[in-house]
């Protein structure tokens, strides 16, 4: 049976009803959330030395770019294969294009694009700030990363 809540004026003050959360508190009570998160959160600059920072982001961010370059080789063939093929195909009269047609779907697939690029700005923004934050925090680390991601690209 499902309890109805009691009406608003019977709530103590909102300053009353919230109870604070002491982390640090919980953490040395329970040691598996202090090996978890505890001495490992915060910035890498508390954690790791310069060097090991520029280390691990310079491995990751060539993992990173080596993997991008290697799928977008295959998307970029991919997809330019199927237009080459479609192209031959239609050049042999296999495939009749009704290109009036494919322009009134750009066009709606254009409009539907950007009215959901409005409503997802908020969104977007948000990544953006905590992206930004995090790159602020961990600058040698990120910097370690992009070097990496380069040099992945490039080989």
């Amino acid at each position: 049976m499902a309890t109805r809540n009691p009406p608003p004026q019977d709530y103590e003050s909102d300053d009353d009803s919230y109870e604070v959360l002491d982390l640090t508190e919980y953490a040395r009570r329970h040691h598996w959330w202090n090996r978890v998160f505890g001495h490992s959160s915060g910035p890498m600059v508390e954690k790791y030395s310069v060097a090991t920072q520029i280390v691990m982001g310079g491995v990751t961010g060539w993992c990173a770019g080596f993997l991008f370059q290697k799928v977008g080789k295959l998307a970029a063939t991919a997809v330019g294969g199927g237009f080459l093929l479609l192209q031959i195909a239609s050049h042999s009269g296999y495939v009749q294009i009704d290109w009036k047609k494919v322009e009134k779907g750009v066009n709606k697939a254009k409009r539907q694009i950007k009215k959901r690029a409005n409503k997802a700005a908020p969104e977007i923004n948000n990544i953006i700030d905590e992206a930004t934050e995090f790159v602020k925090q961990n600058i040698v680390i990120s910097s370690g990363f992009v070097g990496g991601f380069l040099l992945g690209l490039a080989s």
